[in-house]
């Protein structure tokens, strides 16, 4: 495994507790980081803590990233645990229902949006500032290749991804002077418990766009992300980088 060089790097993963959250922390951790988990499960948020102590300093923030006024409690009470934020992971996030568009409820509609994109612009909003005044920042966005392509069945999801990449790229514009850069990867499937909110005809499919004919691994996402929020990124922002197993055309 590379050693990426994060030493000294303050981390906020939200959706940390699990999936694909979990595996960036490790890396961060293994990688020399400091890292605080934010995320709205308090059991699962628990234990990951305690078993990712073992790898290096974790902390975690009970916060539903819908909620403006939980996430800024969370950056600040991050900032006084860690003495600042270096880099942010918007990683929080739900597939939703999978049915077609017309048959959609807009509640669901709602939900995904405001945790997928919403959720994503939340964060930015209240850690961003902080990166400003020490001149120095990485934001990663966790998007999906169905944010570039568009699948069948979810359009929530799909759009919400899309809406994503496109932030990624209006903020990296903003911030391209100030040395903080805002990238998103656009990963495919992967067997998270995002796995246990879709059906098996979804999975399938998903599964049959795939060139590799597989699944990715959690593991190979955080390898990339980790590189992506390191010092060594010192040029690339407002990009897109794909990890689909062949899948995207674009």
């Amino acid at each position: 495994m590379h050693q990426f060089d994060l030493n000294g790097r303050r981390a906020v993963i939200t959706g940390g507790a699990q999936g694909f959250g979990r595996a960036i922390a490790e890396r961060f951790l293994q990688s020399g980081a400091r890292v605080m988990l934010w995320d709205r499960d308090q059991d699962v948020l628990h234990t990951a803590a305690e078993e990712l102590k073992l790898l290096g300093e974790a902390h975690t923030a009970l916060v539903d990233v819908v909620n403006a006024t939980q996430v800024d409690a969370a950056a600040s009470e991050t900032l006084g645990r860690l003495g600042g934020i270096d880099i942010l992971v918007a990683n929080a996030g739900v597939a939703g229902a999978t049915m077609p568009t017309w048959e959609y409820p807009p509640d669901e509609w709602r939900r995904v949006i405001d945790i997928d994109l919403t959720g994503a612009f939340l964060c930015c909003r209240a850690v961003v500032p902080h990166m400003r005044v020490q001149r120095y920042g990485r934001v990663l966005m966790i998007a999906s290749i169905a944010g570039k392509e568009g699948n069948p069945n979810a359009c929530a999801y799909s759009a919400a991804k899309a809406g994503v990449i496109a932030l990624t790229k209006s903020l990296g514009k903003e911030l391209a002077g100030e040395n903080i850069a805002v990238n998103c990867v656009t990963p495919g499937p992967a067997k998270t418990r995002i796995f246990d909110q879709i059906t098996q005809a979804h999975i399938d499919y998903m599964l049959a766009k795939v060139p590799r004919g597989r699944f990715l691994k959690v593991e190979e996402l955080a390898s990339l992300a980790t590189w992506l929020v390191s010092e060594e990124n010192s040029f690339s922002t407002g990009a897109v980088f794909d990890l689909s197993g062949g899948r995207a055309t674009y």
